[in-house]
């Protein structure tokens, strides 16, 4: 199982010092660090549980509680997780399909993780706040049955911050190719 580190900072000019003192603290890999709607800035890294739990520590003291909109340190990440945020997922044949909407991009990461631990379903896309209002979404495939006991489980996972949940049993062939596409295809197409 993997570490995983995540702040969301609540201005962009914060989150890039905070984000340099918790690569500063310890050695973490940083997944993603970068600007998100509406105007704030997400890190995340991994590495080993001592290491992305002082690197997180690190940043939210640099950053001032007051800047810090919501982090988290999941010590047991499901290994389907990261390579579904680096968009490195395969195009499953004709499944199910199960869609968790949050309000916030620490939400949906850990609904993500809640989804894969409840069952064999295969996440497809983790997508966090880029170019949709600072909201996250994920999407993953299965049996039916599968994908209904994982939406149930991202939904209790996501709490308040749970915005939808759809399963779709039967979806059209192509929608697999649509949902994993990449942002940067998807902006190309505009």
């Amino acid at each position: 199982m993997s570490v995983l580190g995540m702040i969301e900072f609540t201005a962009i000019a914060v989150g890039i010092r905070a984000s340099d003192a918790m690569v500063k603290a310890a050695a973490v890999d940083v997944i993603e660090s970068h600007p998100i709607d509406p105007g704030k800035y997400v890190s995340l890294v991994t590495g080993d549980v001592a290491s992305v739990e002082a690197s997180v520590a690190a940043g939210i003291i640099n950053a001032g509680p007051d800047s810090v909109v919501e982090s988290f340190v999941l010590a047991n990440l499901h290994a389907q997780v990261l390579p579904a945020l680096r968009g490195d997922a395969p195009i499953p044949t004709r499944d199910a399909v199960g869609v968790i909407e949050t309000s916030s991009s620490a939400a949906v990461i850990e609904a993500a993780d809640a989804a894969c631990k409840a069952s064999a379903v295969r996440l497809l896309k983790l997508r966090i706040a880029l170019h949709i209002g600072g909201k996250g979404y994920t999407t993953f495939v299965g049996d039916v049955a599968d994908v209904e006991a994982a939406v149930d489980a991202a939904a209790r996972a996501a709490g308040a911050k749970l915005i939808e949940r759809v399963v779709i049993p039967n979806p059209y062939a192509d929608i697999y190719e649509h949902l994993v596409k990449s942002d940067d295809t998807w902006q190309s197409h505009r």
